[in-house]
Order: structure tokens, then C-alpha cells, then sequence
């Protein structure tokens, strides 16, 4: 059975793809990017700030989901410039404070509305 998660805690999806589903007991997550879920604004110009927006929105669809973030098995972070990755990491650290989910970090060239960093999450319960 498919499980669409949808919750106005975190932004509208920007294109044709869920917040999130879950199937099996895996909650994948779509990619968030950081913009706040009631003005669909991006939320600072800085990477932390940024980090702090995305990984907000992603616990927002964890807890309509019925998850926390130590449901989190595996994280994707794309990063526009990997010269965040250290600022990033110290942001990231205080929503994953035991037991950290596995992680790809990987920058790329643009990011959707040009934010500085995407993540993507799966979860299990």
C-alpha cells in the first residue's frame, strides 16, 4: 500500500511530485529546498540559515508522517558550493544528534529558485 504525506507545515510541492510516500514502512522523502511553508519564500541567503529551513521542512513531513529523525536511514545533501560542507555539518549535526542516518554530500552546478542546498531523506519505522 502507497501512503501520500502532504502537510502545510512544510512547503508545496514545486512541481509533480509528493512531499513525500510511504510504502512498506519507508517514508521517502522528496528533495527540500529551503523555503518557508507559509510564504513559499526562500529563508536566508546564508547556509546555515538554509540548512536550518530544510531540515525544519523535513521534520515537519516526519511528524505528519508519524517519524521523528532518528527514523532517518539515509540523507542526500546537495550543496551548491561544497565550501559550505563544514557550516552545513554543524547545522545538520543538531537535528542528528545520535546516531547520524548514512549521507551522500555532493555539489552541483543549480539548485531549483537557486538555493544554496537540497536533502532528501528516507525513513523507516
Amino acid at each position: 500500500m502507497i501512503r501520500i504525506i502532504k502537510t502545510d507545515k512544510a512547503p508545496a510541492a514545486t512541481g509533480p511530485y509528493s512531499q513525500a510516500v510511504e510504502t512498506n514502512g519507508i517514508l521517502y522523502i522528496s528533495g527540500q529546498i529551503p523555503l518557508h511553508p507559509q510564504t513559499g519564500q526562500t529563508t536566508g541567503s546564508e547556509i546555515n540559515k538554509q540548512t536550518m529551513q530544510v531540515l525544519d521542512n523535513i521534520g515537519a513531513i516526519l511528524v505528519a508522517a508519524g517519524y521523528t529523525f532518528r527514523n532517518v536511514v539515509k540523507t542526500t545533501c546537495y550543496l551548491k558550493n561544497l565550501g559550505d560542507f563544514a557550516a552545513m555539518n554543524e547545522v545538520y549535526a543538531t537535528y542528528f544528534t545520535v546516531d547520524p542516518p548514512a549521507r551522500a554530500t555532493v555539489e552541483v552546478s543549480r539548485l531549483p529558485k537557486d538555493v544554496l542546498i537540497e536533502i532528501e531523506a528516507v525513513a523507516i519505522i
